[in-house]
């Protein structure tokens, strides 16, 4: 069993790490405090060619691969959740359901700009009334005449308006089957479409800086040749893109995680009380040492389920496992690296506090931890 990464691998983390570490981390507290989207910084990161890390380089992308990405993920994650989750919702559920089920032409129209990051790719499932229970959305799509008519709304959909936007891909109820259940089928409506109406930035705990709105569809036309793969099978290819979704966010969990570590180890080391370190009471020791053996466990099941992608074997229960894992592990260390810095880590003067406000999102996105623990039943065959 091999835990190394390939050199390819390792060049990849290296160029996120350095990245991060010259055009995110000096500028993450203005972006937080802000809430302004940091468009300069996508597109340094297109000229990097790190938009389209899943996509294979036959449609614009680089194909790096899963386990690639995971380790590419967590630098930027450690560095700011913002630009790590808004990089996340572009490279899977905004620009895989292209990959996985468009046609060329919607592929070299679509996908390509996507991957090569002259655009940013959003995705719309959940509703004001559907969240968990996908089956329950209300927006609609009818046939009339040469096109499809779109009507209803979309929320807390990130990515879709900012100025590299490149539309939204969602998903509709298209009809009704012979026995009278819902039809849905995914659909991608460009942005400046008749009809496609942005929202406000919905004001967040935190991710400050990822662009998030309700999306309003008011007798939006959209041609035939928009209808993202076969009619009345969306509802399972998003929950397809989804899967791979999970593992993103496992990683972009990790990266928070391990910078909630780094940070409050650090501090933990200066901090005396008593007349000595923090970092010396037992009581400290062991929420590091709590924190360090869960992140390390979570990784292990995000690099496998990462892995197990990339050899092109069933990851759906891991990657489930992954996100339920990884995501707690970050929440559980946010707030031990806030307990260890005590009343300062109450403050927005350390940076403690947002991992705190950030961490709480990645339980919640993607399918909340309570449906991924369904999942997972489901996949042991209960």
């Amino acid at each position: 069993m091999e835990f190394e990464l390939t050199a390819e691998q390792r060049a990849l983390q290296a160029l996120c790490r350095e990245f991060a570490q010259k055009e995110i981390l000096p500028h993450r507290d203005e972006w937080n405090t802000s809430g302004r989207f940091p468009v300069e910084v996508f597109r340094t990161m297109a000229q990097l060619g790190l938009m389209g890390l899943l996509v294979p380089e036959a449609y614009g992308g680089t194909g790096v691969g899963a386990v690639a990405y995971v380790a590419a993920m967590e630098e930027i994650a450690k560095a700011d959740q913002s630009v790590a989750a808004t990089w996340n919702a572009h490279l899977t559920i905004g620009s895989l359901p292209l990959l996985y089920f468009g046609t060329e032409e919607q592929k070299r129209r679509w996908l390509e700009p996507l991957a090569r990051g002259e655009r940013l790719g959003a995705f719309g499932l959940t509703e004001p009334e559907a969240g968990s229970d996908a089956r329950a959305i209300r927006t609609t799509a009818r046939w009339e005449g040469d096109a499809w008519v779109i009507n209803g709304t979309k929320m807390f959909t990130s990515n879709a308006g900012t100025e590299l936007s490149l539309g939204v891909i969602l998903l509709a109820v298209s009809g009704a089957r012979p026995d009278g259940a819902k039809e849905y089928s995914a659909f991608l409506v460009p942005r400046g479409t008749a009809g496609f109406q942005l929202g406000r930035n919905i004001p967040k705990i935190g991710w400050h800086a990822v662009d998030t709105r309700e999306l309003v569809f008011d007798n939006c036309r959209v041609p035939a040749d928009h209808l993202i793969g076969a009619r009345g099978v969306g509802l399972r290819q998003f929950m397809q893109a989804l899967a791979i979704g999970r593992i993103s966010v496992a990683a972009l969990s990790l990266g928070l995680a391990q910078a909630c570590l780094e940070v409050a180890l650090a501090y933990a080391k200066q901090r005396k009380q008593f007349g000595q370190p923090i970092s010396r009471f037992q009581a400290i020791q062991f929420k590091l040492a709590d924190m360090a053996t869960a992140i390390e466990t979570a990784r292990l099941l995000t690099y496998k389920s990462a892995w197990l992608y990339d050899q092109g074997r069933e990851f759906a229960k891991e990657a489930a496992m992954a996100k339920v894992c990884a995501s707690d592990t970050a929440m559980q260390a946010a707030l031990e690296a806030v307990q260890i810095h005590g009343g300062y880590g109450y403050t927005d003067e350390y940076v403690v506090s947002r991992f705190y406000r950030d961490a709480k999102i990645l339980q919640i996105g993607e399918g909340t931890n309570e449906i991924q623990r369904l999942v997972i039943a489901r996949l042991l065959g209960c």
